[in-house]
């Protein structure tokens, strides 16, 4: 799995990548089919933003969060990439699953 950690006026200090690629295993155990994982940190003011994208099998999963401590950012934006891949595995299981019965029917 390719993995790219940039930021936008901000210095990516050791520290957050640290929090980052710890947060990072929880992915990993949940699916091993991820092809890339790019995050951009980046600071507007007072809001500190987190944004992700996912890419499995073809398709783009893509979350962002917005919060005044860039950990609480990572940690929401991280959260919802959980949730998405967890979806888009459910959907790709049901797929399959339905496809089955189906087949099964005509036979």
């Amino acid at each position: 799995m390719q993995f790219q950690l940039s930021g936008q006026r901000i210095d990516v200090t050791q520290a957050l990548r640290d929090h980052v690629t710890a947060k990072l295993d929880r992915l990993t155990r949940l699916d091993d089919r991820i092809v890339s994982l790019n995050i951009v940190l980046s600071i507007n003011k007072l809001q500190q933003r987190a944004e992700g994208t996912i890419s499995v099998a073809g398709n783009a999963l893509h979350a962002e969060a917005t919060e005044s401590d860039m950990y609480a950012s990572i940690d929401i934006l991280f959260d919802k990439l959980v949730n998405q891949l967890r979806r888009y595995r459910e959907k790709l299981c049901d797929k399959h699953q339905r496809e089955v019965r189906e087949v099964r029917q005509y036979v």
